[in-house]
Formats: structure tokens, sequence, C-alpha cells
């Protein structure tokens, strides 16, 4: 930052927030306002040094680009990289950051990265970081004060980095058996996901945001699990929302509480919503329902940022993919921007066009004055986050030693176990060292607990981890997405019930979404579900040296039939499901 005798008001922290950000406005020319209206997304060498150039196959621009030629300050991080890597780059930003006229530091924000999952448009698998249970299994768990311990790890890991804004919790209802978003959500119970979000969102953010904390990015409102046979809205063909159960208020609850929780940030859906009252386009458009419901009934008064990718197509893996503008696909980029403005947003989640708000405030279609309300918000988060202060660089050996502490590993693991959820108990738990045949379990770890056979015909017991099944989609990106049939496919499900039929079987189904094993359940010896778990944690439950206390987050459905016979917006509507919501047994 250029240095100044004595420094300007919005450089003194010793003044009251509100008047720095009124000074440091009155400053900035449209451009750089424009400029704090994109949350991008950027990338860093596997050293800690920012990307300095790009092939365009992820990302359009560089590090470089877009903080000193076009005033972005707002990114998300994608990749999993070192601790120590991360905390050099993000210093790296910020000094690039600080060396512009008006040096307004950068707030980096990320996706979930202390589970299972890997989708490069979702989440990160942890990595470095702690791993814990998906929130499914936290769901499956069911413990306010668990989640609240979760997220104050959270915390503490993403601020040893510099990760300032967590772009989640996502609390939609899980109530479409086959979308593929659901393993992030905290289940199908409108009522405990409000419990939940309230002690992650304290666990984040602390009892009122300040330099201690990260924002919490709350999604995707008002609720993105009624989706149209459960395809995601991220591509065309799964882009309505529909509520044929009438249950559209059901689907708010969740973001009453986040709300009332004190939440900093807020992201609407893409989703288009068919046959109701509202205006048919997707939420990030959507006046009467980001203005209309969100500022003016519930009074949400903090940031609205949409979700990535709503006004320009974009090239991803190489592969084209059209604007996420459902509704208002006939519109120019200018003109989506401006109704998405007049819609309520502060902010356009992966995009960097800020020559577009130039465009329409010179044209006069939208107010400088509209751009400022919005800038204020973002500006005044970035005052109360430290960002100007003390809290802009962090320590990489610090970061070394807090991410993954062993502390918070070991929470980690606990709880994983915790989550795990029998369905069927039969021989658990089991004892001595059996003869053990595993498939998708890792033989070393496995030998702890047994003695391992290469063969089934010559074990005791077997152990089959498995995955909920989905079809495969042909565009590398939607190939993330997990969607379609949730029924094992043949050959599989013969293989399987040969193995089962051949010695008695100990099954573990990861539920990234309800699988449908009604045959499984049936002739496994013992069924457990999981939602992101170590091999060890499963072995420990199965042999009593843990105890599983999860209790399913959804029902598991008795058919594909049932399913596509469901109302998407009804929580738990299949009929005669092969487990109920809420089951798991105590072993």
């Amino acid at each position: 930052m250029p240095t100044h005798p004595d420094p300007l008001p919005y450089q003194d922290a010793t003044r009251p927030v509100d008047e720095r950000v009124e000074d440091l406005l009155a400053r900035m020319t449209l451009e750089e306002k424009a400029g704090q209206l994109f949350h991008s997304m950027l990338m860093m060498n596997a050293d800690g040094t920012p990307v300095t150039e790009t092939d365009g196959s992820m990302l359009p621009y560089t590090a470089p680009e877009l903080i000193e030629g076009r005033h972005l300050t707002h990114f998300n991080l994608l990749g999993t990289y070192g601790a120590r890597e991360m905390a050099r780059w993000h210093n790296a930003v910020q000094e690039m950051a600080a060396s512009t006229r008006l040096g307004i530091p950068v707030s980096l924000s990320t996706d979930p990265r202390h589970a299972f999952t890997d989708n490069v448009g979702a989440s990160f698998n942890a990595g470095a970081f702690s791993a814990w249970p998906e929130a499914l299994g936290l769901a499956a768990i069911a413990d306010p004060e668990l989640v609240f311990r979760f997220a104050d790890t959270v915390r503490r890991e993403y601020l040893s980095v510099g990760f300032r804004t967590a772009l989640h919790p996502q609390i939609d209802l899980a109530t479409e058996p086959r979308w593929a978003r659901q393993s992030g959500t905290f289940g199908s119970d409108a009522k405990l996901t409000g419990e939940l979000v309230q002690a992650y969102v304290r666990g984040l953010q602390g009892e009122e945001l300040g330099p201690d904390s990260v924002a919490a990015m709350v999604k995707h409102f008002p609720g993105g699990g009624p989706q149209k046979d459960g395809e995601d809205p991220h591509f065309p063909h799964g882009k309505e929302q529909i509520y044929p159960g009438g249950m559209r208020e059901h689907h708010l609850e969740p973001f009453k509480a986040a709300i009332a929780a004190g939440c900093s940030q807020m992201m609407p859906y893409y989703g288009q919503p068919i046959g109701t009252d509202w205006e048919a386009v997707g939420f990030g458009f959507n006046k009467g329902v980001v203005t209309g419901l969100l500022r003016e009934e519930l009074g949400f008064q903090g940031i609205v940022c949409t979700d990535w990718g709503l006004l320009t197509d974009s090239v991803i893996f190489g592969e084209p993919h059209e604007a996420r503008a459902w509704g208002v696909e006939h519109l120019s980029v200018a003109e989506r921007t401006a109704k998405s403005l007049d819609a309520g947003a502060d902010q356009f989640g992966g995009e960097q066009c800020p020559e577009v708000i130039v465009e329409l405030v010179e044209s006069g279609r939208i107010s400088e004055e509209r751009v400022d309300a919005s800038v204020r918000r973002l500006l005044r988060e970035k005052f109360v986050l430290g960002l100007f202060d003390e809290r802009r660089y962090v320590d990489p050996e610090e970061a070394a030693e807090t991410v993954g502490r062993a502390d918070f590993k070991a929470a980690g693991a606990a709880a994983q176990r915790r989550s795990l959820t029998v369905l069927t108990d039969g021989p658990l738990p089991l004892t001595g060292r059996p003869r053990l045949y595993v498939e998708n379990v890792d033989p070393a770890v496995a030998a702890a607990y047994g003695n391992v056979v290469a063969d089934p015909a010559g074990a005791d017991l077997a152990v089959l981890r498995l995955r909920t099944p989905y079809e495969e989609r042909p565009n590398r990106f939607e190939a993330f997405f997990h969607s379609g049939s949730l029924a094992f496919p043949e050959p599989e499900l013969s293989r399987i019930l040969a193995l089962l039929a051949a010695v008695p079987t100990v099954v573990c189904v990861n539920l990234e979404r309800p699988a449908v094993l009604p045959e499984i359940a049936e002739h496994a010896a013992a069924l457990i579900a999981d939602y992101g778990a170590s091999d060890e944690a499963l072995l420990d439950v199965a042999f009593g040296r843990a105890k599983a206390e999860g209790k399913l987050p959804f029902e598991l459905p008795r058919s594909m039939a049932a399913v596509e016979a469901a109302r998407p917006d009804v929580p738990n509507d299949t009929v005669d499901p092969v487990f109920p919501h809420g089951h798991g047994l105590t072993v």
C-alpha cells in the first residue's frame, strides 16, 4: 500500500468502521467499485506462488490481471495444496493487492475442505486439513455441540491459511433422492437442519463477526432440494425447480434459522422455479425472492452473492458451458447483470467482467448509488474482519502447525466413527481374528483386525465397501456431479449378491445419495452406512472398538419406481422405503 505521512481515514484503525467505509468509497473510481462486485476464482502453484500464466482451460485470467487490471478483491481458491504453501500464496496475493492504488485487501474464500468428497464444482477432499464426515454424517449424529466444535475447527484451520469466507454451510433439504448435492446437506429434516446451521454459523463466525471470524456464506436460498428429476441446475437439463407437494415454505425454515444466527452472507441458487407465483427465472435474477423474500420479509441485511457463472459462458476442462442464466438466456450479459442487481444481488460469483458494470452505469441503466450500496456492504465486511489491519497477512509456519493438528484430526476421526449408521447388525460386533476377505478396503488396515485372505472361499467373513450408484455423464465437469439412477446395475448387483451368498459379508455403503439396495440389505450379514469414514473407522465399529451412533438423515427407497413417483419437495416421500428416515441400530 502506498505510504502516507499520516494515515488516510480509511487506513486508521482507531476510526469507526462506517467512517472508514465511507472515506474509502469516496476515493474509489467507478472501475474500482465495479471490481468489488465480482467474486472470482484463482489457482496457485504447488510451491505457493501465484499463477501468472493460464491456458484458459479453467481460469481465463491470472491473479495479476484480476487484481491489478480488473480491481477484483474477492476470490475462491480452487485445488488442494499444503498448508504452508497456501499461507505463502495468500500473503503473495495480499502483497499484490497492497501495491494497488488504494491497497484494498483480498478476501479469500473456499468451498468445503474437511471431508471426503472431491468435486471441483462443490468441495475438496480434506488433504492437509482434518478429515470429518460429510455434512450428512454430522446430521446422522444430530449433535449441535459437535457441529459447533467442527465449525470452530474449520474456522481455526481456515484462519491460519487466510480463508476468511466459507462458501458453506449448505442447508438445502435432501428431498429429491436423485439430486447430486445431498452429501453437502444436513439431510431431509428441516428442524434438525435449522439447529445444526445455527451451531455451524456460531462456530465459524463467533457471537458476532470480527477479526477472528470466518464469514459464513449460507446456501442455496431459498432451498435447492426440489430439483425436477433430481437433475442439477449447474446444467441446462437440471434448471427447473418444482413444488408439486406445496412444501415451498418448508424449505425456507433452515434459512430463517441461519439468519437468526447472524450469517453474514447468502447465496441464491441457480434453480428456475416452475409453477409458482415467483417469476420463472433463476433465483439469482429473482427480485421477488432476493429483495421481497430474503431482504424485506426475512430481514437479511448481509451480502448476497450469486452462485458461480450466471452471466457469461465459460470453458471448464476445455469444454464449453453456457451461462446458468435460467429463464433469462435470451438476455445479453449486460441485461442479465442489470436484472440481478435489480433483484438485489451484491456480488457475482465466478465472474470477472467489471467493464459490464461500468457500461451499465455510464449508460444510465444502473445508478452509481446502486453500485455504492453493494460496495459499501462488501467493504464493511473487509474492515470488520480485520483485513485492513491486523489480519491482512498470515504466518506460514503457524499455518503448518495448525492445519491438520493432532487434536483436530482426532476429533474428526471420532466423528467419523460416531456418524456410521448400522442398518442391520447380524453378527456385529465381530470378535477374535477372523480370516477376512476385503474389497475396497485397504488390506494393510484390515490386517490389524483379522487375517486377510485373497479368496472369499478361504474367508470366515468378508468386508465390502460400496458407493451409491450413479449414471456416468459424458461431460467432464458434469461427471463430478453424481446423478441419475440410485439402483445397483447389472452385472454389478449379481456379482455383489454372489459374494454375499458365498461368505457372510459386512457391507458398508457410502451414502452420498440414498442408495436403492433392497437385495443387498436382505442378504448382507450386516449393513452399515457411511458418509465419509476411513477404513479404520469402519473396522473399529464392526469389531466393537468404537460405537456407531448414526441415524439415517433420509430414507432409503425400495425402488427407482418409488423414487420417480415421489414429490421432489416433500421429505421422505417414497412408498415403503427399505429403511425409514431416522433408522439406525446401536451395537
